[in-house]
């Protein structure tokens, strides 16, 4: 049995340079000054203070200090070097005197060592961070020495120890002609995410990056490695997001462009780039930034005065009747009639069906847009229906309204780019105006699907239902291009939707039973499929989930990511660093906490990285708050709210609270629905009494027995 001494030592060997290795015991309650000296001791190293011990591990060479200390584990192979303030000095030493050989190696290693926040503080304390930007602003770098310059730079800027306000315009003009110019590929990476940071976190720098990177000149490197078109694309939503509207939509009609498309279709979507998260999620944004300048419109109402509006109207109904030969009747009486065919709410003054928001004017826009581009579909589908009984009819005045506010509410638009989604929409790369070309082919299915259904007015909200629904699950098979929405709606006929629908009320249907029998025999089993739901989450920890890193500032990292996962026997929380693809087992990853650490669960705006901070990701963190040990809090933001709901149920199963998500909810209800239809299967055909049946009085005397003979 070891002792309470033995669980705070472990078992390690450490290396240096031209030196036999030395096997020690770490004593993580004895100061690392003590340790460093010790090891120094047996090397006959004079000096300790120079020296400091690093991690050896191939994807972590941080140095190491009181407060990551406790990752180190039984077999873990450590290195000792020299400390991170004579590390600093040595390189800057270098830069400032060495020759080109030297000054080569110098920023190979720096370009290294700066992702390690102990080490970018010494270095930027030595007034190494000012050095790295004049030589960028001199020029004078140029190949690997000028893309490990521009690394370095990076990585020394990303913990947010300096505010990106203390660049001037010189450096942004050195780094927007590394863009505008053929370079490496690894110095167009590095320029593209400086840029992008540019724009994102200081307040003056937009205004020069935007005068400066023409959207045109990003072209080609939409044409490059996988990883310069990730951060152009980067660099373009960062471009946009910060545009004032004007700005944006020139910006969004030159990306509209043919030309553009082209390049986005036949080099990333069409090559397998985006398979990638990172490139996933920035079109994602892409694709949310140029759907969002769609808002302004569909939180407009029609101004009675609007003359535009009106002469939209008007010509809808002059493509739609007066093509007809005999044109239609003139004067007030004869609008107000074509205008009811048209299928207005207020036929006498149609202006009013666009006065609600949402749609409001998107609406008029997107039936415009269908009159004059497919003016034949659209007056079929107009005099067909003037043609039906008036309970038949289909209204398309009515019927595109609630269109396009179906579409805007599956589509989002309206709302801010969420930080971890990776759901975009190939087919809104291959057109100019994808929303109203999607509009156009949705409004030929909801005609399609009212005549399928025999609709009459009084269905009106059944067909937008069942339309709704075409169109989510349409649009879950991310189309590549709008042929393939059209094949797949018109695949989702009405009576499959019904079959669907069908196929799911079965496999989920509510028990919705409010007999005694029923009520008590839920009780009963509910805690038995309680405590199947805990076991379920806690084999998702098991499992293990890949969080993205973020950076204090409460930004999200590109391409950095950690893993966490539960051991086993559910009392060790293992996590570290990973990359996108790994799944790494709980030895492989190096930090680790005892479940009987974690104080409490603090979900959204109570976590400490969240507090103060209105990011769109708030509502996807959580933090598990420590005690006994030097770290306060993990803290975590989930990718989805999925993962959040298994995370925090997991987390408060281990703690012995109750699990509070809606997914608990939702599969409780499931599960004990499929259950009590189980155990009650003998009981089928019999009618269920609300009420146990009386108690039979007692009867008059007991003077009775049975004769066996």
């Amino acid at each position: 049995m070891p002792t309470m001494k033995d669980s705070y030592i472990v078992k390690i060997a450490v290396e240096m340079t031209e030196q036999v290795p030395q096997l020690i015991e770490f004593n993580q309650k004895q100061p690392l000054a003590a340790i460093i000296q010790e090891l120094c001791n047996g090397w006959n190293l004079t000096d300790p203070d120079q020296y400091a011990l690093q991690f050896n591990d191939s994807n972590n060479n941080n140095y190491i200090t009181e407060k990551n200390r406790n990752e180190i584990k039984n077999g873990s192979v450590l290195r000792l070097n020299f400390s991170p303030s004579k590390t600093a000095q040595d390189i800057l030493h270098k830069l400032n005197t060495g020759n080109a050989e030297e000054k080569a190696a110098a920023m190979t290693k720096l370009s290294v060592l700066s992702a390690d926040m102990t080490f970018a503080l010494e270095f930027i304390n030595k007034q190494g961070l000012t050095l790295i930007i004049k030589q960028i602003e001199k020029g004078t770098c140029k190949g690997t020495v000028l893309a490990h310059t521009l690394l370095s730079f990076v990585e020394l800027m990303e913990p947010g120890i300096v505010s990106w306000d203390v660049l001037n315009g010189e450096f942004i003009t050195r780094v927007a002609n590394l863009v505008n110019t053929a370079q490496e590929a690894q110095v167009t990476q590095a320029a593209l995410s400086i840029l992008e940071n540019v724009i994102l976190n200081s307040t003056e720098g937009y205004s020069q990056v935007e005068r400066e990177i023409p959207i045109t000149s990003l072209m080609t490197h939409l044409q490059a490695a996988s990883v310069v078109q990730q951060n152009a694309v980067a660099l373009i939503n960062a471009l946009l997001s910060r545009a004032d509207v004007t700005k944006r939509r020139s910006l969004a009609q030159t990306l509209t462009s043919k030309q553009v498309r082209t390049v986005i279709q036949n080099n990333i979507l069409q090559t397998g780039a985006s398979s990638g998260a990172e490139m996933a999620h920035q079109l994602y944004v892409l694709q949310t930034l140029m759907l969002g300048l769609l808002e302004q419109r569909m939180l407009t109402k029609m101004d009675p005065q609007d003359q535009d509006g009106h002469d939209k109207i008007k010509e809808l109904r002059r493509i739609a009747f007066d093509s007809e030969g005999a044109g239609s009747l003139r004067g007030v009486q004869g609008f107000t009639r074509d205008y009811k065919k048209l299928g207005f709410k207020n036929d006498i003054n149609p202006a009013l069906d666009f006065t609600e928001t949402p749609p409001g004017l998107l609406a008029l826009d997107c039936m415009i847009y269908f009159a004059r581009n497919h003016a034949e579909n659209y007056t079929k589908l107009v005099l067909e229906n003037s043609c039906r009984a008036d309970e038949h009819e289909c209204p398309f005045g009515r019927a595109s309204v609630e269109l396009v506010r179906i579409l805007c509410e599956l589509l989002k638009i309206g709302e801010a780019p969420s930080e971890q989604c990776v759901a975009y929409q190939p087919l809104f790369f291959t057109h100019d105006h994808p929303f109203e070309e999607c509009y156009c082919i949705c409004i030929v299915l909801l005609n399609k699907t009212w005549k399928e259904m025999r609709a009459t007015a009084e269905d009106f909200g059944k067909v937008a239902g069942v339309v709704r629904e075409q169109i989510s699950r349409a649009l879950e098979m991310s189309p590549s291009s709008l042929d393939q929405l059209k094949t797949k709606l018109q695949s989702l006929t009405y009576s499959e939707i019904t079959q669907l629908w069908q196929l799911e009320r079965n496999t989920r249907e509510e028990w919705e039973s409010h007999a005694k029998p029923v009520v008590e025999l839920r009780e009963l089993i509910t805690p038995e499929i309680l405590s199947l739901i805990k076991q379920q989450r806690l084999g998702y920890l098991v499992e293990g989930t890949r969080f993205t890193k973020y950076s204090p500032r409460g930004q999200r990292i590109k391409d950095k990511f950690w893993y966490m996962r539960l051991s086993p026997n559910h009392k060790i929380l293992h996590y570290g660093d990973c990359d996108e693809k790994s799944t790494p087992t709980a030895e492989e990853l190096p930090s680790k906490l005892a479940v009987s650490d974690i104080r409490a669960l603090l979900i959204g705006k109570e976590c400490p990285h969240m507090r103060g901070k209105k990011a769109s990701h708030t509502q996807l963190a959580f933090s598990l708050a420590l005690e006994g040990v030097d770290l306060q809090s993990l803290d975590c933001v989930a990718p989805d709210d999925l993962t959040l709901a298994y995370w925090t149920d997991g987390i408060n199963g281990l703690l012995g609270q109750r699990m509070t998500s809606k997914e608990t909810e939702k599969d409780l209800d499931t599960l004990l629905s499929m259950e009590i239809k189980l155990r009650l299967l003998d009981a089928e055909g019999v009618a269920i009494p609300q009420d146990p049946p009386p108690i039979p009085p007692d009867p008059p005397h007991y003077h009775f027995c049975y004769d066996l003979k």
